[in-house]
């Protein structure tokens, strides 16, 4: 693949590297990393938005529940401490 040159102000650039440098990568790595974890980001946004969608017509989430059971009981009670 050929390299390409994208162009950042100073403050940007140096926070990249520091970035990079905390994670013991280069600033190369750090971006393509970046990159693909952005692209998962989207494709999960679309999937989520289907699902809700799909979730939301009449009868579906009685079915999920009824078929599988719905959802175990101590994810229900369960709080996210964060």
């Amino acid at each position: 693949m050929a390299d390409t040159t994208v162009k950042v102000d100073a403050e940007t650039r140096d926070r990249f590297s520091a970035i990079a440098k905390a994670r013991n990568t280069s600033v190369r790595a750090l971006l393509a990393e970046l990159a693909i974890e952005q692209e998962n980001q989207l494709k999960l946004g679309v999937a989520t938005n289907a699902f809700r969608e799909a979730v939301s017509q009449p009868g579906v989430a009685e079915a999920f529940d009824r078929d599988f059971g719905g959802l175990p009981e101590t994810t229900r009670t369960t709080r996210r401490v964060a």
